[in-house]
């Protein structure tokens, strides 16, 4: 069986920058073990898989050791694919997901994704939280899927230093922390050593639990965010109620076959 891959540079407008996926088209579903090697692989942060459906399009996004429940770079890599790789006309894309529904639209190079806003609550910060990073966050928060803490400045944010032994220890997904930016209205960073990702690029994700915190603290529904991984990556936010607006842009890097 031979199977497409595309490596795209998710929220980045050039290649080597923002965070790389794969994205497979698919005209059925494999197996989970088989989704599962094929991300293994790939050994990028995701690989993303989706098959065409009455409503749109249904996605699944895997790491190189686990299925997650949503993830916005990979989502935008899969759209990037089917607007510029196929034959699909419209500049508006859906996918059912076990997140809900997701949408993506064009709008001419920039992808808007529209995911739900997740739901945080403030935490006691302990001293397994200051282990993480070693160093005590202003504020720490809880989402529904990661833990993140809040610092006072960017410089911080560069050069905090994970324990990611610690990080992997969180009743989470990953660890974000964040503080203002210099030249956006917020920066982070994002760790996710309990999936295999010690310090993820670019998460799209990370900014449905960020957009709503920002957007609160600063009083404004539109942001402007850059994550400062080594490779970084630059989004604009919206907060649209229950729901997160995340514009960036994508850079074709390859494309080839799998052979199973």
């Amino acid at each position: 069986m031979k199977i497409k891959l595309y490596q795209i540079d998710a929220f980045t407008h050039q290649v080597f920058s923002g965070n790389p996926a794969a994205v497979c088209p698919l005209e059925g579903w494999l197996d989970d073990a088989a989704l599962q090697n094929i991300a293994a692989e790939n050994n990028l942060a995701e690989t993303a898989f989706y098959v065409k459906s009455k409503e749109g399009y249904h996605i699944r996004w895997f790491t190189p050791v686990a299925e997650v429940d949503l993830c916005g770079h990979a989502t935008l890599a899969a759209a990037y694919v089917i607007f510029n790789f196929s034959d699909y006309r419209s500049a508006n894309v859906s996918f059912q997901s076990r997140s809900g529904v997701l949408t993506v639209a064009l709008n001419q190079e920039w992808y808007t994704l529209n995911f739900p806003a997740d739901i945080v609550k403030a935490i006691a910060i302990t001293p397994e939280h200051i282990a993480c990073i070693g160093k005590k966050p202003i504020e720490a928060y809880q989402g529904q899927s990661d833990t993140m803490f809040v610092f006072s400045n960017r410089q911080e944010i560069e050069e905090a230093v994970p324990e990611f032994s610690k990080i992997a220890q969180l009743k989470a997904r990953g660890l974000i922390i964040t503080a203002p930016g210099t030249d956006t209205d917020f920066v982070s960073r994002f760790f996710a050593p309990q999936f295999g990702i010690n310090e993820d690029p670019v998460t799209g994700s990370a900014h449905t639990t960020l957009t709503p915190y920002w957007s609160k603290r600063l009083g404004k529904l539109e942001l402007t965010a850059r994550q400062i991984s080594k490779r970084s990556g630059y989004l604009k936010c919206k907060l649209l109620g229950d729901r997160v607006e995340m514009s960036g842009q994508g850079a074709f890097y390859m494309s080839g076959e799998i052979e199973i």
